[in-house]
């Protein structure tokens, strides 16, 4: 059973972290919860730290609690981001989770995102596979197949959890990142569903502010988008995913994105949008290197 459904008593604080407000997750009192979720909000607490980066005090946290798998999984995540140059052990330490507690859901989410951040993608599908009708493992694996390139495959992942989880947070928000990748009138959709989140005090955070950027981009409102993007910023100046979008838009409209780059680069330099460009770049050079240009007097 999902400890997150909508149905338990950790329904809010669960969509306060989907919708990005991490530090009202960390604030949240769970003091009345039962204890059978205790673990679970406590887990929450852990993700959102990881999110807002406080990778040292995670480890620190559950350090000693490494018995229970949950923690287990906090600890190794925290880990890998902490040092993602330097992340072998981190990821060896998840593969061993994976293969003696990969029936716990907080090892599929956490150890799932190591094994899938680092290149182990079958891996982390297998282990995010034996999940219970989460939700949570639902985002991830959509998540995965978009970043395949299987579009097809992420679709009927969504459309299968619309099926048992009707009108949730997370499966209309993985329908819109679905939706961002087929087009059409799809974009609209997803504009709608972003724009909701990131208008409205209570659920306004970066994160929902970005997926409304990402909207309006492909709707081809650029101003519209910068305005978005400039709010998550005016929320956190360092939100990486913020910065890389707004460097895509500053490219898309002639501007000058350097400056935008740097500050990505400080803020998180083994962010998605900075390995590809190097790879790309790097490509480019190495097929431009076999041609010489030829000039004629």
């Amino acid at each position: 059973m999902d400890p997150y459904s909508a149905e338990g008593e950790l329904v809010n604080i669960h969509s306060a972290f989907h919708q990005g407000q991490y530090s009202q997750v960390l604030d949240f009192d769970t003091s009345s919860f039962s204890s059978s979720n205790a673990v679970p909000a406590r887990l929450l607490k852990l993700r959102a730290q990881i999110a807002l980066e406080q990778y040292d005090e995670v480890i620190a946290d559950v350090s000693g609690e490494e018995s229970t798998p949950d923690f287990a999984a906090a600890k190794v995540l925290a880990e890998y981001l902490k040092d993602p140059w330097d992340s072998e052990e981190a990821v060896e330490t998840a593969k061993k989770l994976a293969g003696s507690k990969g029936d716990n859901l907080g090892v599929q989410l956490l150890a799932g995102t190591v094994l899938a951040d680092s290149g182990n993608v079958e891996e982390a599908l297998a282990l995010l596979s034996k999940h219970q009708g989460s939700l949570d493992a639902v985002a991830m694996i959509v998540q995965i197949h978009l970043q395949q390139n299987r579009t097809d495959l992420a679709a009927k992942e969504a459309l299968n959890a619309r099926k048992w989880a009707q009108d949730s947070l997370l499966v209309n928000v993985a329908e819109s990142w679905v939706g961002l990748r087929q087009g059409g009138e799809k974009y609209q959709s997803a504009y709608y569903v972003f724009e909701e989140l990131a208008q409205a005090p209570a659920t306004q955070a970066p994160l929902t502010l970005v997926g409304q950027a990402i909207s309006e981009i492909h709707l081809g409102r650029l101003p519209e988008a910068e305005a978005a993007l400039q709010q998550a910023l005016d929320i956190n100046a360092q939100d990486a995913d913020a910065l890389a979008n707004l460097m895509v838009l500053n490219t898309l409209a002639g501007k000058d994105a350097a400056e935008v780059m740097g500050r990505l680069e400080m803020a998180r330099p083994k962010h998605q949008a900075l390995l590809d460009l190097k790879e790309k770049t790097e490509e480019f050079e190495a097929a431009r290197a076999k041609y010489t240009p030829k000039f004629e007097a």
